[in-house]
Formats: C-alpha cells, structure tokens, sequence
C-alpha cells in the first residue's frame, strides 16, 4: 500500500469558513468538463455561502487536466485540483479529495454528468431538516443498460443491504452529501467507496444515514469505467466489508471460534481412536481418521495463533494513504 503526506493542513478556523466543498474525481472526462462546471456553478449560485470544488484528476491520459485549469479563469469560482502521478482509482481519488476538503458539508459527484448538480441544494435542506450525517442519493431512475449495468447493481445492492443491515437502495449512486467531521472518521481503501454508508454506519447510527431520490441522466461523451467484471469484484469486497463491520476491533474472535472449532472436532477423533485402540484393543496407525484428527489439531492451533497476531496488529495499526499527489495547488499558487 502506498503512502503519502496528506495533501494539505487545516485550521478548524480555515474549514468553518466554506459551507461546502463539492468533490469530483475525474478520470478522462475532457468532453465533460465544461459542461460540468457550467451545471455546478449554475445550481449553486443561489447558496447563499462560500463554497469550494475539488476536482481529483485520477491520471487522465486525454484533455481532461487542461479542459479544468482552464476554468481557473472563471469569476467567482474556488476551485482547487489534486493531481495523481498516476492512476489509483476512485477510491484513492474520493480520499484525497476529502483531505483537500475545507467545507462544513461535503457532497461527491461523478464527472461523467450522470449526476446532476441541480439536486445538491434540495439535498442540504433534506439533510438539514432531517438531521443526518450522510444522505445518499438514489437513481430510482437510473439510464444506464439493463444487463451489464442495472441487474448487476439490483443484485449487489440487495446483497448489501442485507448484509451490512444499512437500508440504502442505492449503494453505487456517486451524489452523496456528508458532513466533512464525520465523513474523516473514516479512511477510503481499495474498492471500498462502494461501501461509505456502511463504514460510516459504524461511526454513527443508521438513523443518521438517509436517501433522496435524485436525477440521473445517461452518459453523453466518452465511455463507462465499469462493466460486468465489477460485479465480481462487488462480492469479494463485501466479504472484507462483513469482516471489518463484526470483527474489526476483535479479529480474534474470527479466527479463534475456527480454531476452537476445529480443535473440538479433533479432540472428539483422538477420544474415539484413544477409545477403538486402548478399550478395543484394535489398530488404529492406518486409519484416515487419525490423519484428519492430527491436521484438524495443527489447522487449530495455527488459527489460533493467526488470531493472537491479528489482535496485536489490530491494536497497533496507523492510518495510511493509498495515493501519490503529484502536486496539490490552487487559483494563486
């Protein structure tokens, strides 16, 4: 896992003077960009307080990088853009954006324009009013293709749901409003921007978590990241995702009950062998079950252990960066 610095310090003083800071990470969107600051600037004029937009640029090999430092010229716009030296994924991109982040709310988008940014100040009056920490946008009507796109999402979606117990329709919609103080309680890995309501139901009670139902529109310029692999990989994901929710803080526990387990299987083989060769007198050198008893014992003892040095790296882990910033600037640097 790669580190790095974050990209920048905050004062508390600094932070409280932005109300939002609207983040974007963009990979290869050149044709999107400008329409995309056009949307954003036009629905948050009427804010009524300072704000700020963030675009990540995820390694973009096209026009995108100077399509958005072209609008630096733009009146009126706090715009700050956080450079990747190469390409880590949205993940890495939503993370460093949240580091670069100095407003009290803060509200993801994607830079395909599938999302509208229309939607962003119904989405502060609903958080306001309902008091959440983080409301989820849902595309009830989503324009994206039935088979590689929204099957796979219905499927993943309820899986999720039902695993992570937090009620959310729609867990890979990319409009998603946060308050920044809660959402830094948490670190972005992997694939795991997939999962934020999750991580963030571990930090504060899925009452605070809610949706709206939001606009989406379909793709007009360049092509989709994400196709049917990503379903696949979905699942994989959500099994660490199990695993942190229950056995973050006591990993012991995993991999001690297998070992318990297997060492209870195996004390009941050796009794019965122990049994069959001192009571019935019988051979028991040649038997399988006794291959199996010794392997269940060492299989005990080894998950066992696993789960002693999982709690000790547990209690000793530190917070880690998973990007490399090429540079991080804004309007006057």
């Amino acid at each position: 896992m790669l580190q790095s610095q974050p990209v920048l310090t905050l004062s508390q003083e600094a932070e409280g003077q932005i109300e939002l800071s609207v983040l974007v990470p963009v990979c290869n969107e050149e044709e999107s960009i400008a329409p995309l600051f056009e949307r954003i600037c036009d629905a948050l004029k009427d804010l009524g307080k300072p704000w700020e937009l963030i675009i990540v640029d995820d390694g973009s090999t096209d026009g995108t990088l100077v399509n958005v430092r072209k609008e630096f010229a733009r009146q009126g716009l706090d715009l700050r853009i956080v450079e990747f030296q190469r390409n880590f994924g949205k993940a890495a991109g939503l993370q460093a954006g949240i580091d670069a982040a100095r407003g009290r709310l803060l509200v993801t988008l994607d830079g395909d324009l599938q999302n509208d940014p229309y939607d962003i100040p119904k989405m502060i009056a609903v958080l306001e009013e309902r008091e959440l920490d983080l409301l989820c946008g849902w595309r009830k009507s989503r324009q994206d293709g039935l088979m590689l796109r929204l099957i796979p999402s219905w499927i993943a979606n309820r899986l999720i749901r039902k695993i992570t117990g937090v009620k959310i329709h729609d867990y890979g919609c990319g409009l998603k409003l946060y308050r920044t103080e809660i959402l830094r309680q948490i670190r972005i890995l992997g694939g795991m921007h997939r999962f934020i309501p999750a991580w963030i139901a571990g930090v504060v009670p899925t009452s605070r978590i809610g949706e709206m139902v939001v606009n989406h529109y379909s793709r007009q310029f360049g092509e989709s990241k994400y196709g049917i692999s990503r379903t696949f990989r979905v699942f994989l994901d959500l099994l660490s995702v199990l695993f942190f929710m229950r056995f973050k803080q006591r990993p012991g526990h995993f991999f001690g009950s297998i070992g318990l387990a297997f060492g209870g299987v195996s004390a009941l083989m050796f009794f019965w062998l122990a049994f069959v060769k001192f009571v019935l007198g019988e051979d028991i050198g040649t038997r399988p079950m006794l291959i199996v008893a010794v392997m269940l014992f060492l299989g005990s003892i080894q998950m066992i252990t696993t789960g002693i040095l999982a709690e000790m790296l547990a209690r000793t882990q530190s917070d880690t960066t998973n990007y490399i910033i090429r540079k991080s600037y804004g309007r006057d640097d």
